[in-house]
């Protein structure tokens, strides 16, 4: 994420750059910027999870065509499972909420949030792998079944995961 916070970062505007030199004021810009690099983030993940979603749907669609109508539920499961993560990740409060006042952040969480919003990245790309086994098991009943259930079982993890990092956003865990 702090390539994120460097890009909004460098983005300033004039009248922020100006006012970030009054005393106090400077914080709120870095909180603000934060803010700004964590709703990039989140767009980003959901949008690449929105074309696994997608994906998903083709080969559900595919596998009616197929005639595989037994597997077609499991299939849905892992979709909504997909769809659950993707809204939840996009309906989030933005940034670190209205809480961020409340609730100070030190490094070592703010290093957990990086750690959490890192294995978004690396979840999305285990969806795609998954998905590409499914695409690569249609013709093998034996071996869909588990394929799809990978699927269902990595987008739980994604939403366990941005569960867990909201906790540490909040300073509930």
């Amino acid at each position: 994420m702090s390539d994120f916070f460097e890009k909004v970062s460098s983005q300033v505007d004039p009248f922020k750059k100006l006012a970030s030199f009054i005393p106090g004021f400077s914080g709120y810009v870095e909180r603000q910027n934060r803010r700004d690099a964590d709703k990039l983030l989140r767009e980003t993940v959901a949008r690449r999870f929105e074309e696994q979603w997608s994906r998903a749907s083709n080969l559900q669609v595919e596998m009616v065509s197929s005639g595989m109508l037994s597997l077609v539920d499991d299939m849905e499961k892992a979709s909504i499972a997909l769809r659950t993560f993707i809204d939840k990740i996009s309906g989030a409060s933005r940034g670190y909420s209205g809480l961020f006042d409340a609730v100070k952040i030190n490094e070592k969480e703010l290093e957990a949030i990086y750690q959490f919003d890192a294995a978004f990245f690396d979840l999305g790309d285990q969806v795609k792998t998954a998905l590409d086994n499914v695409e690569a098991s249609l013709g093998d009943e034996t071996a869909l079944p588990a394929a799809i259930r990978n699927i269902t079982t990595l987008a739980r993890l994604a939403v366990e995961t941005f569960d867990r990092r909201s906790e540490v956003v909040t300073g509930s865990r």
